[in-house]
């Protein structure tokens, strides 16, 4: 199939509709350039489908994964109750998520690079910033889980750790565990995406056998499946459930929602749009599904054995005393963190702060300051209780990024109906350049989205950082459905400034600056 393609972009034969620059097209001392922001070449987008999935099933089987399942049993839902929710969330996600991605296979441009149209060349670090953020917390978080695992699990089998001196109120031999786990990590992404992909690869069956052998394990504690599935729901299904679900389901889809933006850093090394569609869609919404199913099953096993949910794996791990059981336990958990942290967490912000200074930052410099802002944040007092961590930081992150991703989609889809040029897009001047580099439209959409999604956030009395009605009280009742709020309202926002603008320039609203 020929494409037809703007002028400074070739013609492209593939039978997948790709795109990429006319050789000199793109200005090579543009301060808008470096090597890691430019268009991946045809030649060199190659992931499959198998890659795709494998991606996901690498990045869903993790502890913060599990938390999030065995969190909604520990919140008061039964199995039915949990897995419905997180299966229903991942489905809404995937959505945003195959949009967005779309233009990865097709132009090969990272997630900041595709800002750039729709908040102009400058204005586009407003969203890497706030995204490369949410992920240098979540950076900090999967490593301080994975740190804290290898403690206590190697304080199992050797003992002796827990009773350490403390610094900061923490164990030396925890913030060793920290260091270290932290270090495997950049050192691991510094040898770049080509060795993330070889690693997803065979992470992802490894997590899921270690997860199919916790679960046999707490069956035989139980004495056989009955109690896994007996133990009965908290809420109901009437008017104590839902005002428990409807923010856990936010919650749910908020986990993923960073990565619906930032998926053309992944899909910008794809073969074509078939492999990241079918990839995606067997990936995300089956894998976070069935581990759902075991992360749950093993929570109500622990309370059939123990008499209260154990929604740890690492903690429910540590109480064998089988010294072979620990040690697969640790290798697991090992993993599983490093596999989701890698994918999710260092690739998009490393892009991200890259776009902020392509002459000064690369993508392995972008990992670094990743990891250092990762620990600044403090991250072991974001995953305290399941309140703070599924309402509060999931609740939050979900907003701001859904407001993003509104703008994104109604842009390259509603918009430009997929068409980018590709060089204006590190060009100043050219048709992304609106005011100064700024699209004033895409940040007024922003502000009223972002303030629509989380300016009603709010806490119960002594479990969170937000007043009890809300940061801005009459937003309240928006507070609980953020990450739709934000989409909705953004991507509406949008639309219309930019048919307002495309009237006054008389022309398509194409970027181009309007005629006087």
């Amino acid at each position: 199939m020929t494409v037809t393609a703007p002028g400074n972009q070739l013609p492209d034969s593939t039978p997948n509709g790709r795109v990429e620059p006319a050789p000199g097209a793109i200005p090579p001392d543009s301060r808008f350039v470096n090597e890691d922001l430019l268009p991946v070449p045809v030649a060199h987008r190659r992931w499959t489908t198998y890659n795709f999935a494998a991606l996901w099933v690498g990045m869903a089987h993790n502890i913060p994964s599990w938390l999030l399942a065995s969190g909604l049993v520990a919140l008061g839902m039964d199995w039915l109750q949990a897995v419905v929710t997180i299966a229903l969330a991942n489905v809404i996600v995937l959505a945003p998520m195959l949009l967005t991605g779309h233009a990865g296979p097709k132009y090969g441009i990272p997630f900041p690079v595709l800002a750039r149209a729709s908040f102009g060349l400058r204005g586009a670090n407003l969203p890497a910033l706030i995204r490369a953020a949410m992920a240098c917390a979540w950076f900090g978080i999967q490593t301080w889980i994975g740190g804290q695992g290898i403690f206590v699990l190697l304080g199992k089998m050797f003992g002796g750790w827990a009773e350490a001196s403390r610094i900061g109120g923490q164990p030396w031999t925890l913030w060793l565990c920290f260091l270290v786990f932290w270090v495997v990590e950049l050192a691991i992404i510094h040898r770049g995406m080509e060795t993330l992909r070889r690693f997803e690869n065979w992470a992802a069956p490894f997590v899921i056998v270690g997860a199919l052998v916790l679960l046999g394990w707490i069956t035989m504690k139980a004495g056989g499946v009955g109690p896994l599935l007996d133990q009965p729901s908290k809420l109901g299904w009437g008017a104590d459930f839902w005002p428990v679900f409807f923010p856990s389901l936010m919650g749910m889809i908020a986990f993923w929602s960073t990565l619906s933006l930032n998926i053309p850093d992944f899909t910008r090394f794809a073969a074509g749009q078939r492999a990241q569609i079918w990839g995606q869609s067997l990936g995300l919404p089956t894998t976070m599904t069935l581990f759902a199913l075991l992360s749950v099953f093993v929570t109500s096993g622990s309370q059939a054995v123990y008499g209260a949910p154990v929604w740890d794996p690492v903690a429910l791990a540590a109480r064998t005393d089988n010294v072979f059981g620990l040690l697969f336990a640790l290798v697991t958990v090992l993993v599983a963190t490093i596999s989701v942290n890698l994918a999710a967490n260092v690739v998009s912000p490393a892009y991200d702060l890259a776009n902020l200074a392509p002459k000064h930052i690369n993508f392995r410099r972008g990992a670094l300051i990743t990891g250092v802002v990762g620990v600044l944040i403090m991250p072991w007092k974001l995953t305290e209780t399941p309140e703070l961590y599924i309402f509060t930081w999931l609740g939050l992150v979900g907003g701001l990024l859904g407001t993003v991703a509104g703008i994104l989609i109604a842009d390259y889809w509603i918009v430009r109906r997929t068409v980018l040029e590709l060089a204006d897009l590190y060009r100043p001047q050219g048709r992304y350049w609106y005011t100064g580099g700024w699209n004033w439209r895409a940040v007024v959409a922003f502000v009223v989205g972002g303030v629509l999604a989380v300016g009603g956030s709010h806490s119960a009395s002594g479990k969170g950082p937000f007043p009890e009605d809300g940061l801005i009280p009459f937003l309240k009742p928006l507070a609980d459905y953020g990450w739709a709020v934000g989409l909705a309202a953004s991507l509406v926002l949008y639309v219309g400034l930019m048919a307002t603008r495309a009237r006054a320039s008389r022309g398509p609203a194409d970027g181009r600056p309007a005629v006087p």
